[in-house]
């Protein structure tokens, strides 16, 4: 679902550097992505995504190379493909709850808002403990309840991947075990690759995979 070679990237002026020359990740497949703060998880996530371009290398994400597409393709390709769970979560502030999380069906026409999609918006909102909650603004919310909403935007589609980092991050244990619960059974159901970025070490039993992000750096020069 994920291939990844000779990839290279650097954010200019601070330093950081990465480099992968091979990572994958299989159809279906559950990886936690592990590491210090500052490493590059989130900038692995952003590349895979296509929400920023590498500077050379390869990059397949459910066959379709991401660096040969325009930032409108890797816009559109995204929003149909992939779930992605923002560490800052990135909710419209102005939006209710269930317009953000509606709202992949509102940028797009490739996804198409009906009244069954409207239905399952409701009933993630009430698994994941915010179904009373969705004509509440963004901005009114606590940082675990905008958590949450977008954990619900993310897995409404139905995506492929789901891209989490830091999706537990701001939630108590009763929570987080709700949460994580909501991810894993929607992976099983759909068949869905989840790749999950994470300081939480209690979690990753629960993954088929924990990948050490350290590996990817490039050694200083001798």
């Amino acid at each position: 679902m994920i291939n990844i070679q000779s990839l290279e990237f650097h954010y200019p002026g601070d330093g950081f550097s990465l480099a992968i020359d091979q990572f994958d990740v299989a159809q279906g497949e559950k990886v936690a992505v592990i590491g210090p703060s500052g490493s590059g998880k989130t900038t692995l996530l952003n590349l895979a995504a296509g929400i920023i371009k590498s500077e050379r290398g390869s990059i397949a994400v459910a066959d379709t190379q991401i660096e040969q597409l325009s930032d409108a393709q890797r816009r559109d390709f995204r929003i149909n493909n992939i779930g992605f769970v923002f560490q800052d979560f990135e909710l419209i502030e102005y939006l209710n709850v269930m317009d953000n999380i509606i709202h992949p069906y509102r940028i797009t026409r490739s996804l198409q808002l009906s009244p069954s999609v409207r239905q399952r918006a409701i009933e993630l909102a009430e698994k994941i403990g915010i179904g009373d909650k969705l004509k509440r603004y963004a901005n009114d919310l606590s940082q675990g309840e905008k958590q949450r909403v977008a954990i619900c935007r993310a897995l409404l589609p139905g995506p492929k991947l789901v891209f989490a980092d830091e999706a537990t991050g701001n939630l108590d244990p009763r929570n987080k075990g709700r949460i994580l619960d909501l991810l894993f059974d929607n992976v099983a159901e759909q068949g869905t690759t989840l790749l999950a970025v994470t300081h939480d070490h209690e979690l990753l039993p629960r993954f088929d995979r924990v990948v050490d992000f350290l590996q990817f750096h490039e050694p200083d020069p001798a």
